[in-house]
Protein backbone atom coordinates (compact mmCIF):
# COMPACT_ATOMS: atom_id res chain seq x y z
CA UNK A 1 0.00 0.00 0.00
CA UNK A 2 1.34 3.59 -0.75
CA UNK A 3 1.82 6.21 1.24
CA UNK A 4 -0.79 9.11 1.64
CA UNK A 5 1.49 11.80 -0.30
CA UNK A 6 1.74 15.21 0.62
CA UNK A 7 -1.10 16.69 -1.22
CA UNK A 8 -3.00 15.21 0.83
CA UNK A 9 -2.04 17.37 3.70
CA UNK A 10 -2.17 20.43 1.74
CA UNK A 11 -6.54 20.78 2.78
CA UNK A 12 -8.08 22.48 5.92
CA UNK A 13 -6.64 20.70 8.91
CA UNK A 14 -10.24 19.97 10.77
CA UNK A 15 -10.76 17.87 7.53
CA UNK A 16 -7.24 16.14 7.51
CA UNK A 17 -7.34 15.50 10.92
CA UNK A 18 -10.91 13.74 10.51
CA UNK A 19 -9.97 11.81 7.34
CA UNK A 20 -6.63 10.08 8.89
CA UNK A 21 -8.84 8.42 11.77
CA UNK A 22 -8.82 4.52 9.98
CA UNK A 23 -5.30 5.54 8.61
CA UNK A 24 -2.09 3.56 9.53
CA UNK A 25 0.81 5.46 11.05
CA UNK A 26 4.15 3.62 11.58
CA UNK A 27 7.86 4.66 11.88
CA UNK A 28 10.18 2.13 11.55
CA UNK A 29 7.95 -0.39 10.97
CA UNK A 30 6.07 0.24 14.33
CA UNK A 31 2.78 1.73 14.45
CA UNK A 32 -0.93 1.16 14.12
CA UNK A 33 -4.04 2.34 13.10
CA UNK A 34 -4.95 5.98 13.89
CA UNK A 35 -8.28 5.92 16.51
CA UNK A 36 -7.91 9.31 17.39
CA UNK A 37 -6.81 12.93 16.35
CA UNK A 38 -7.04 16.71 17.38
CA UNK A 39 -7.09 19.56 14.64
CA UNK A 40 -4.88 23.08 15.45
CA UNK A 41 -5.28 25.80 12.87
CA UNK A 42 -3.31 28.80 12.84
CA UNK A 43 -6.10 30.88 14.15
CA UNK A 44 -6.63 28.98 16.56
CA UNK A 45 -5.55 30.16 20.54
CA UNK A 46 -4.30 26.83 21.42
CA UNK A 47 -2.03 26.16 18.56
CA UNK A 48 1.39 26.86 18.75
CA UNK A 49 1.75 28.87 15.63
CA UNK A 50 -0.79 31.48 16.59
CA UNK A 51 1.91 33.96 17.98
CA UNK A 52 3.59 33.97 15.17
CA UNK A 53 6.79 31.39 14.17
CA UNK A 54 9.72 30.46 16.20
CA UNK A 55 12.61 28.49 16.25
CA UNK A 56 10.66 25.30 18.19
CA UNK A 57 7.73 25.71 16.17
CA UNK A 58 9.06 26.66 12.75
CA UNK A 59 8.16 23.40 11.07
CA UNK A 60 4.93 24.26 11.57
CA UNK A 61 4.84 27.01 9.21
CA UNK A 62 6.35 24.95 6.37
CA UNK A 63 5.27 22.48 3.39
CA UNK A 64 2.55 20.24 4.62
CA UNK A 65 2.87 16.69 4.93
CA UNK A 66 5.82 16.87 8.25
CA UNK A 67 6.11 15.94 11.22
CA UNK A 68 6.05 18.51 14.24
CA UNK A 69 7.39 17.11 17.25
CA UNK A 70 7.77 19.25 20.14
CA UNK A 71 8.43 18.41 23.97
CA UNK A 72 5.69 19.44 26.74
CA UNK A 73 5.74 19.67 30.36
CA UNK A 74 9.24 19.23 30.34
CA UNK A 75 9.26 15.33 30.03
CA UNK A 76 7.48 14.24 26.61
CA UNK A 77 7.37 14.07 23.26
CA UNK A 78 4.04 14.95 20.78
CA UNK A 79 3.86 14.33 17.19
CA UNK A 80 1.74 16.23 14.81
CA UNK A 81 1.32 16.08 10.81
CA UNK A 82 1.74 19.53 9.32
CA UNK A 83 -1.20 20.81 7.24
CA UNK A 84 -2.59 23.50 4.79
CA UNK A 85 -0.48 25.85 3.10
CA UNK A 86 3.24 27.01 3.71
CA UNK A 87 3.36 29.82 6.22
CA UNK A 88 -0.75 28.70 7.83
CA UNK A 89 0.63 27.00 11.23
CA UNK A 90 -1.85 24.35 11.33
CA UNK A 91 -0.87 20.61 12.39
CA UNK A 92 -2.94 17.73 13.18
CA UNK A 93 -2.18 15.79 16.67
CA UNK A 94 -1.60 12.08 16.90
CA UNK A 95 -3.32 11.34 19.98
CA UNK A 96 -3.83 7.43 19.98
CA UNK A 97 -2.99 4.06 18.02
CA UNK A 98 -4.47 0.58 18.36
CA UNK A 99 -1.25 -1.06 18.35
CA UNK A 100 -0.47 -3.04 15.35
CA UNK A 101 3.38 -3.56 14.18
CA UNK A 102 5.96 -4.10 16.34
CA UNK A 103 3.68 -4.39 19.93
CA UNK A 104 6.36 -6.40 21.71
CA UNK A 105 9.06 -3.73 21.34
CA UNK A 106 6.25 -0.90 22.18
CA UNK A 107 5.71 -2.92 25.23
CA UNK A 108 9.67 -2.78 26.05
CA UNK A 109 9.95 0.77 25.70
CA UNK A 110 7.03 1.36 27.87
CA UNK A 111 7.45 -1.15 30.15
CA UNK A 112 4.35 -2.49 30.16
CA UNK A 113 2.30 -5.35 28.72
CA UNK A 114 -1.32 -4.18 28.33
CA UNK A 115 -1.70 -3.25 24.57
CA UNK A 116 -4.28 -0.77 25.55
CA UNK A 117 -1.79 1.31 27.38
CA UNK A 118 0.92 1.21 25.01
CA UNK A 119 -0.31 4.19 22.47
CA UNK A 120 -3.04 5.46 24.20
CA UNK A 121 -2.18 9.29 24.48
CA UNK A 122 -0.61 11.48 22.30
CA UNK A 123 3.17 10.96 24.93
CA UNK A 124 2.80 7.38 25.32
CA UNK A 125 2.54 7.17 21.74
CA UNK A 126 5.61 8.84 20.99
CA UNK A 127 7.24 6.90 23.65
CA UNK A 128 6.29 3.38 22.10
CA UNK A 129 7.51 4.06 18.84
CA UNK A 130 10.60 5.83 19.90
CA UNK A 131 9.78 9.41 18.42
CA UNK A 132 11.97 12.63 19.77
CA UNK A 133 13.13 16.19 18.53
CA UNK A 134 15.36 14.47 15.79
CA UNK A 135 11.89 13.69 14.50
CA UNK A 136 10.80 16.95 13.98
CA UNK A 137 10.72 17.97 10.03
CA UNK A 138 10.92 14.28 8.54
CA UNK A 139 8.04 13.77 5.97
CA UNK A 140 5.17 11.21 6.19
CA UNK A 141 5.32 9.85 3.03
CA UNK A 142 8.77 8.43 3.14
CA UNK A 143 10.73 5.78 5.26
CA UNK A 144 11.31 5.82 8.38
CA UNK A 145 7.58 7.22 8.98
CA UNK A 146 4.93 6.75 6.70
CA UNK A 147 1.04 7.14 7.18
CA UNK A 148 -0.96 4.57 4.88
CA UNK A 149 -4.50 5.27 3.86
CA UNK A 150 -7.58 3.15 5.58
CA UNK A 151 -7.36 -0.56 4.19
CA UNK A 152 -9.93 -0.31 1.12
CA UNK A 153 -11.00 -3.88 1.71
CA UNK A 154 -14.51 -4.31 3.27
CA UNK A 155 -15.22 -6.03 6.64
CA UNK A 156 -17.03 -8.71 4.98
CA UNK A 157 -13.92 -9.28 2.64
CA UNK A 158 -11.46 -9.62 5.73
CA UNK A 159 -10.60 -5.93 6.15
CA UNK A 160 -11.09 -3.74 8.98
CA UNK A 161 -14.53 -2.35 10.19
CA UNK A 162 -15.04 1.28 8.49
CA UNK A 163 -13.91 3.92 11.43
CA UNK A 164 -17.35 5.40 13.33
CA UNK A 165 -15.83 9.18 13.79
CA UNK A 166 -17.17 11.18 16.02
CA UNK A 167 -16.36 14.30 16.72
CA UNK A 168 -15.78 16.02 20.66
CA UNK A 169 -13.95 18.86 22.23
CA UNK A 170 -10.34 18.57 22.29
CA UNK A 171 -8.65 17.42 25.42
CA UNK A 172 -6.82 19.58 27.74
CA UNK A 173 -7.46 23.29 25.97
CA UNK A 174 -9.56 24.82 28.89
CA UNK A 175 -12.93 26.18 27.99
CA UNK A 176 -12.39 26.00 24.28
CA UNK A 177 -15.37 23.54 22.93
CA UNK A 178 -14.40 22.97 19.09
CA UNK A 179 -15.74 19.92 17.75
CA UNK A 180 -11.95 19.15 16.90
CA UNK A 181 -10.70 16.21 18.44
CA UNK A 182 -11.66 13.46 16.42
CA UNK A 183 -12.64 9.48 17.03
CA UNK A 184 -13.09 5.83 16.32
CA UNK A 185 -15.95 5.45 18.41
CA UNK A 186 -15.69 1.58 18.50
CA UNK A 187 -12.13 1.98 19.28
CA UNK A 188 -10.98 0.23 22.92
CA UNK A 189 -7.54 2.55 22.29
CA UNK A 190 -8.72 5.66 22.98
CA UNK A 191 -6.41 8.21 24.88
CA UNK A 192 -9.95 9.25 26.92
CA UNK A 193 -13.42 7.08 26.86
CA UNK A 194 -16.49 9.00 25.10
CA UNK A 195 -19.09 9.99 27.12
CA UNK A 196 -22.22 8.22 26.79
Amino acid sequence: MRPLPAAFYDRPVVAVARDLVGCTFVFRGVGGRIVETEAYAHDDPCCHGFRGQTARNAVMFGPPGHLYVYFTYGMHFCVNIVCEAPGRAAAVLLRALEPQAGVELMGERRGRADAKLLCSGPARLTQALAIGRAENGLPAWRQPALVLPRDAAPAAAGGPPSPRIIATPRVGVGDDRAPWRFVDADSGFLSRRLRT
